[in-house]
């Protein structure tokens, strides 16, 4: 997330269906496809879900007829030697290994034995406030998604996670969190830590309930980083968010959409990976530095397009030049156009003749 390039995670999140080897595997393809880092999930289902819990409706189609979300998530969780071998993997393919902690517990074991230095908190973490407290302590850089929340609550997240990343003058509470966030190193902390994800909890998301221009909304508001977290079939939608700015594209992906499991569906196969990232990679090489001036590119095509004064008929020496016998023709070799009202009536300094630049 350093520097002015999109960083590019590509979410793998449980689309490994609780396969190492298949977890294995959407390394390699995101290696493949060129993204900057892979993320996984991480998760104690008894931690994170009642045995109550309904699934969502994109996830009723996973498991059998009444399995509960639980058993799902069951079926699912990473172990923590699983977690130990990707990490292996993905140091030994050169690529960043990520995951997103969904309880306290799998949060300090990214950190404390993984030794992660970024978390990527998903949108459920908004109003998780014990857990946003320990991803603040704990040190890492926080990639917070914004999914299901409205302007006051991404504000209420930011106040706990500044008074995490601040040394505390008060136990944990309202007042306390809303001192860290209006002080000075409080406010620092965010920009130096914290980067919001855009991102609508739909899967897959409708092109008309993505929002774009809530990333402006979001970056006018806090002043931090921002970024997009994708779930729209497809990649048209992660280009248009870089080329209005985005710092960071989360994108989920799979080996193949047809496999059972809840986030499939929803994903991109690994040619669609490497599409969407050679267009990131487009995008920002076409956006520029905003100053507008003369490529060197086009350089040699400017004599060629523009034009210049040119004598429409052959015009004698100290004869006027009128709207007759003064126009304008390629190439633009000659003098500017603009001084077109300026010549009309002068005498010419010599003979012309017919098409000759004005000289």
């Amino acid at each position: 997330m350093s520097g002015s390039a999109v960083f590019i995670l590509a979410e793998a999140g449980v689309n490994h269906n609780g396969d190492l080897d298949l977890a294995r595997r959407l390394i390699d393809k995101a290696v493949e496809a060129g993204v900057d880092a892979v993320k996984f999930q991480s998760f104690n289902p008894q931690q994170l879900v009642a045995h109550h819990a309904p699934k969502a409706n994109y996830q009723k189609g996973s498991g059998g007829a009444g399995e509960s979300q639980r058993r799902m998530l069951e079926k699912l969780a990473l172990s923590e030697a699983d977690h130990h071998h990707l990490l292996d993997h993905c140091r030994q393919q050169g690529i960043t290994f990520l995951s997103t902690p969904f309880d306290e517990i799998s949060l300090n074991f990214l950190v404390k034995q993984l030794g992660l230095t970024t978390l990527k908190l998903s949108s459920g973490a908004v109003t998780h406030g014990p857990l946003l407290l320990a991803a603040a302590q704990s040190g890492a850089k926080i990639i917070l998604s914004t999914g299901l929340c409205n302007l006051g609550e991404v504000e209420q997240a930011l106040m706990v996670l500044a008074y995490g990343l601040t040394p505390p003058n008060n136990p944990p509470g309202t007042a306390a969190f809303e001192q860290a966030y209006c002080r000075p190193d409080g406010r620092e902390a965010l920009l130096e830590k914290v980067t919001l994800l855009h991102c609508t909890t739909q899967y897959p998301t409708p092109v008309e309930a993505v929002n774009l221009r809530a990333m402006d909304t979001l970056h006018n508001a806090f002043g931090l980083p921002v970024g997009y977290s994708d779930h729209t079939a497809g990649i048209s939608i992660p280009l248009a968010a870089v080329a209005r700015g985005a710092s960071v594209i989360e994108k989920h992906f799979t080996l193949d959409t047809t496999l059972p499991g809840p986030d499939h569906k929803a994903s991109l196969e690994p040619e669609q990976l490497k599409a969407m990232v050679g267009g990131i990679r487009e995008v920002e090489a076409a956006l520029g530095d905003g100053f507008k001036r003369l490529m060197a590119s086009e350089r040699e095509n400017r004599s060629v397009v523009r034009t210049s004064l040119t004598a429409l008929q052959d015009i004698a020496q100290g004869e006027l030049f009128t709207s007759d016998n003064l126009g304008v023709k390629r190439p633009g070799t000659g003098i500017a156009p603009r001084h077109y009202w300026s010549w009309l009536g002068r005498r010419s300094s010599r003979a012309f003749v017919q098409d000759e630049a004005i000289e």
